[in-house]
Parts: structure tokens; sequence; C-alpha cells
């Protein structure tokens, strides 16, 4: 029985094992580009790929449920040691399973069912978990929103200081999923105290660059700060709660046993490991880099004739408006022209978009992922070429088989996995294979 466990997974699986090798080349010949999205170090991977995923730990560091969790013990320590150091926090929680989770955690410390509210509005860069009536957060709870403004395509703070004063929520929620701009968080503070609410901020796509000072801090400014931990942060897929010790007994309750059973041990490992990665002086000069190619792509697209929304961008992603520019086309369309070319994006709505949320008028840009392989203005230069001629052309077939020459060529200058590559990938799925 022993032999049989210890099989590859090409011996066990040949389907999954397709599946795996199919995205590592995927992911390695092409240009990823979504703004939530990263690779990992090989060291996350591994810890991800660990033994602990055996094994049960119910509760918490010394107040467990089960028994052998001595080294759980070890791992979940040095995870929370680490995140607190990071952002400077008194209290961390690493166990939830994703950032919707940590965030449901906060909802339920900080709110009685049926509390009222106060969220970006999803169509203005906001997050599902803010919210949205489909949503636990728009079920549980009664919602009032706020948005940009339509001049300037920034957050309105007069507008949510009286929207704040209009609808009297008890939780005012911070946080983007799709705004490239710096948030103020001091300036959102002062609005909650102003009507005896609190605060949560969710950094979910900005937390590398706050972990390292190029985006201001929530810390002193927000009760309760939520993010996952696989973005800019460059982890496992994962989430992790920040708070004030006065709140950390109920967080810790709200997390387990309130939202979520047992802990993926082996993706707290992982994120211990990436934590580590974070704490190193080399971090700050990739999250530097990363907000260098934001700045370059945003530009460079705007000089080929797309609007960018906001006039630019702040941080480590983009939104190009691509029905109001070029031939008028759809996120959908750009999406979807745009992956038979080798480049992943996601279709996003923008601000007062007139098409729907499965359409859009939009396309996301971010630029971790690039930054990651180690790609720097003059790549984001050639990225944003790459991308503009797919946009002036979505429906030709000779500009998708040129452009995705062009990206195979680029990619394979920045090799990613490559040990993976050729350990693991049949040999006409290598890359550069005819």
């Amino acid at each position: 029985m022993y032999d049989r466990l210890t099989a590859s997974l090409a011996e066990t699986d040949s389907l999954i094992s397709d599946a795996v090798n199919n995205e590592v080349a995927r992911q390695a010949e092409g240009l990823e580009l979504i703004a939530s999205e990263n690779f990992v170090s090989e060291a996350v991977l591994e810890a991800m790929g660990s033994v602990f995923t055996n094994k049960y730990a119910e509760g918490y560091p010394k107040k467990r449920y089960y028994g052998g969790c001595e080294f759980v013990d070890v791992v979940e320590g040095a995870a929370i040691d680490r995140a607190k150091r990071i952002f400077g926090a008194e209290h961390a929680n690493v166990q939830p399973h994703s950032g919707a989770q940590a965030n449901m955690a906060v909802l339920l410390t900080a709110l009685q069912h049926g509390d009222t509210i106060l969220g970006m509005n999803l169509s203005h860069g906001g997050h599902l978990t803010h919210g949205h009536p489909l949503n636990f957060s728009g079920i549980n709870y009664k919602v009032a929103d706020y948005g940009v403004s339509p001049e300037t395509e920034r957050i309105d703070f007069e507008e949510l200081q009286r929207i704040a004063e209009e609808h009297k929520p008890k939780l005012i929620i911070c946080g983007a999923s799709a705004y490239p701009r710096i948030i103020d968080f001091k300036r959102i503070a002062e609005i909650a105290r102003s009507i005896n609410a609190r605060v949560m901020a969710d950094i979910a796509h900005i937390a590398g660059l706050v972990a390292t000072g190029l985006h201001p801090s929530p810390i002193e400014h927000a009760d309760f700060v939520t993010t996952t931990t696989h973005k800019t942060l460059r982890g496992p897929r994962g989430g992790l709660i920040l708070c004030r010790e006065r709140d950390a007994k109920e967080i810790d309750k709200k997390v387990f046993p309130g939202v979520q059973g047992g802990p993926l041990v082996h993706i707290i490992a992982a994120k211990a490991v990436a934590f580590g990665e974070a704490l190193r002086n080399d971090f700050k000069d990739y999250q530097s880099q990363v907000l260098a190619n934001a700045k370059v792509l945003a530009g460079e697209l705007q000089r080929a004739g797309f609007r960018i929304v906001s006039g630019g961008t702040d941080n480590h992603l983009v939104l190009v408006d691509v029905f109001s520019s070029g031939k008028g086309i759809t996120g959908k369309v750009a999406e979807k022209a745009l992956e038979a070319a080798g480049i992943t994006v996601n279709k996003n709505t923008i601000p007062f978009d007139t098409n729907s949320p499965f359409v859009t008028s939009g396309i996301r840009l971010g630029t971790p992922a690039l930054t990651t392989r180690g790609m720097k203005e003059a790549e984001m230069r050639d990225v944003a070429s790459l991308i503009a001629a797919v946009l002036r052309d979505p429906e030709s077939e000779e500009v998708r088989r040129r452009t995705k020459r062009a990206v195979t060529e680029l990619a394979a200058r920045f090799p990613l996995y490559a040990k993976r590559l050729k350990r693991d990938q049949p040999e006409s799925q290598a890359v550069g294979a005819d």
C-alpha cells in the first residue's frame, strides 16, 4: 500500500497530471496580466504540497482540539509573528481560507444581523463582500454604497460623508478590487468617527504595496484590516485578518468556530514562507518595480489611443476603457481576443458602465505577475504594443497568430518554473517545441 501511495501523479492520474503540465506551460508561455494573480516561489509551492495537508488542527497554537500539533504550532506561530511584523499589527489571524471568509469573520465580529454597512459600489471598483446583494454581506446586512466622481473617477469623499451621515452605517468598508488610485484611509476613518462607525479596510489588492510602505497603511486608522495573501503579497491563495488586541479574542472566535473548522495547515505553512519573503529587503525593490511597470503600461496604452480610467494609476493595476476607445469593443470581446493571443486579462466593469457585468466596457490589467518574472519598463512597452495591436483588430486571426508568436518569444526570455517544465512536461509540450 505504501508503495502505491508514493507513485507519481503521472502514474496515478494521467488526466490531472496532464492538466497540471498544461497549466505550467500556459503560465510559462503566456503573459499573465490579471491584477489579482501572481507567481509564488518554489519554496511556497513546496510548503503547499507538504505533509501538513494531512493534519487536522482545530483551534489555535497551544490551544488545539487534536493531538500531534506541536509542529503545526511552529508554522502557525511563525505566520502570525511575521504577519504582525510586516504590517505593524497588534494581532493577526492567519487561518481564513480566503479573503471572503476573512471579511465574513470581521462582519460577524463588528455587526449584528440587519445592521447597516457602507461599502464601495462593485461597478466602481468595490468587491462582492462589501455589500453586493447576492453575497452574504448583502443578504445579511442592510447596504448603502459609495463610489467615484463622474468627473475624476476617484472616490468622492464629500459624497461619502453625505451618504454616511444619511444612512448611519455601523461599519464602513474600504478597499477595492478595481480602483487604480491611492485610498485615503485616514479620511475614511475620520468620516467613520464622525458618525460613530467602525472601519474595515480590505487591502487584498494592495497588501504588498502597504507592506513595503509604497501605499499608505490603514493599520492605525482601521479597526480591522483584511487581505488575501496571493496578490501583490505573492503568497498562497488564502486570507489574513489584522486587528487591535482589544478585538483579537472575538475575531479568533468568529474565524473558528464561527465561519470555518480545521485550518489548512499546509496553506498556513506556505503563508509563513511568503511572509518571510516579504520581510526581505528585495521585496520592496520588487514592489517598486510593480508600480513603475504599471505606470509605463498605462502611459503606453494611453499613447496608443486607449482611455485609462481615472487617467492613470497609483498602484499595480490599470483599468482600460476599451468600449469608448478604438472600435468600441466590449471587455468580453477584448478578453477573449487577448487570450487567443496568449495574453491573459479579465473583462471588468468601469464606473458608470453602460454594459452588463457579463459584457463590460473595460478590461483590468495588473503588473505583479510579469514583474515577478523579471520584466521591467522596456518589456511593458512591448506588452502595451502587443495589447494595442490585438484590441485594434480583435477579430483578425493573423494579428492573433503574430501576437502569440511575439508573446512566446518574450515569455521565453523570462523563464518561469523552468525546472518544473523540464521535469514534468511531456516533450511535445516543452517551451519552444513545434
